[in-house]
């Protein structure tokens, strides 16, 4: 097996562990007692999560699936009450107003007696919304697209995004009405914490603190939106929430595959949270250093990448990789893949990229200048060139993002 094989097939368990499909399926069949027959999902894996939820219980006398374009399961066609809507991400548009409507109006529509499982996903802050009065589709389109543009974590984007909306942060239990409901999240933000995974359409949020980092103009389109009451505690009585797959449920399946071929395993505890620029660089000289031990080394987090203007083709990952490789450039044993578990890193197809001492050597014998791709965050396009980029296609999760790296051995 070769080293660029060993790191895809820990990434593939990896992203097994984690799939909707296999993580809703073995938290239903462990939990019998809990019974729906109307099923809501959003978010990047609602397709998997839905499949999972099929094949372990009765079919649903209805549900309805939003999800990412091209994300959808040609097996949910089986399924004739189950209604598929594809919406926008990762910067909403009319699709994603439209998506929010049609899940007001499915709970709207449901009888008294109705039950749910819903199954939220990482994406759904894009992918649904109900605007609060005072701000259109323009307005959050700027909105959406200033905080990319200015880096901010997915906490901070969160709660930006639960003070503008009339279903996120626990504005959605309204339109339950008291209905049982079962929520089951795969967490793709740090800490785990419901109130931010799809910014928390069924977790209250109350007294909402802004990031104190948000630019003037940014300030200036929030003040627009008139802030919507988060419904009264008795709205979350019948409601229970339960996640069932996150990253770290990630960083530990890939150390299995891992051991079970035979390496000797490093997971590594921290966050990576930083600029992803920043972030490559020092993961590869990490590995560089004497001390690091060889093995397969296991991180996980969701970095950062503040955006020039006229951005070129990338995502955070690959732009780590790339800068990875500029720091392994003719170093001889290391190799590192950086991939997004949801298989979309950024607004590009790709998931990722994976580099070693040869990228940025085999880029300079193409005419390509990595530190040029990195300054116009452009790395896809230069990872494309020399056959580095990491493409997975829909992954049916989303737990932030993983990088591995093999020293030693094969390599």
């Amino acid at each position: 097996m070769s080293a660029d094989s060993l790191l895809q097939e820990i990434l593939e368990a990896s992203l097994t562990r984690v799939r909707g499909t296999e993580a809703v399926a073995q938290w239903l069949d462990g939990h019998p007692e809990v019974e729906h027959d109307h099923v809501i999902a959003f978010g990047k894996a609602a397709s998997a999560m839905t499949l999972g939820a099929l094949r372990t219980r009765p079919a649903p006398r209805r549900g309805l699936v939003i999800t990412k374009h091209g994300h959808l399961d040609d097996e949910l066609g089986d399924f004739p009450q189950i209604e598929c809507v594809e919406s926008d991400h990762p910067v909403p548009g009319e699709a994603s107003l439209q998506a929010g409507q049609r899940l007001v109006g499915f709970l709207g529509e449901a009888p008294a007696d109705a039950r749910f499982l819903a199954l939220i996903s990482g994406g759904a802050s894009s992918l649904i919304e109900v605007l609060a009065p005072n701000l259109d589709l323009q307005g959050l389109s700027e909105l959406t697209e200033r905080l990319l543009a200015e880096g901010l974590a997915i906490t901070e984007m969160n709660a930006v995004r639960r003070s503008i909306s009339c279903i996120k942060g626990g504005r959605l239990a309204h339109y339950l009405d008291g209905r049982p409901t079962c929520a089951l999240m795969i967490s793709d933000v740090p800490g785990d914490d419901p109130a931010v995974i799809g910014s928390g359409p069924l977790t209250a949020v109350r007294g909402e603190t802004l990031p104190e980092t948000l630019s003037e103009g940014t300030r200036r389109l929030i003040e627009k939106a008139e802030r919507m009451p988060v419904p009264p505690p008795e709205a979350f009585q019948h409601l229970q929430t339960h996640i069932i797959a996150t990253l770290e449920d990630a960083k530990e399946a890939a150390a299995q595959r891992a051991e079970e071929l035979g390496f000797p395993v490093h997971r590594h505890p921290e966050f990576l949270e930083d600029e992803a620029g920043k972030t490559g660089v020092a993961l590869a000289e990490y590995l560089k250093q004497m001390e690091t031990p060889p093995g397969v080394h296991i991180w996980g987090g969701e970095t950062t990448v503040r955006l020039p203007e006229n951005p070129g083709r990338g995502g955070r990952n690959q732009h780590l990789a790339l800068a990875a490789a500029t720091a392994l450039e003719g170093v001889k044993g290391i190799r590192l893949l950086a991939c997004g578990t949801d298989g979309t890193d950024g607004p590009t197809e790709d998931a990722g990229g994976e580099v070693d001492g040869g990228t940025v050597l085999h880029g300079r014998d193409l005419g390509l200048d990595a530190e040029q791709a990195l300054a116009r965050a452009d790395a896809g396009s230069y990872l494309d060139a020399v056959g580095a980029l990491v493409t997975t296609g829909p992954t049916g999760t989303n737990v932030m993002d993983v990088v591995l790296a093999l020293k030693g051995a094969m390599t």
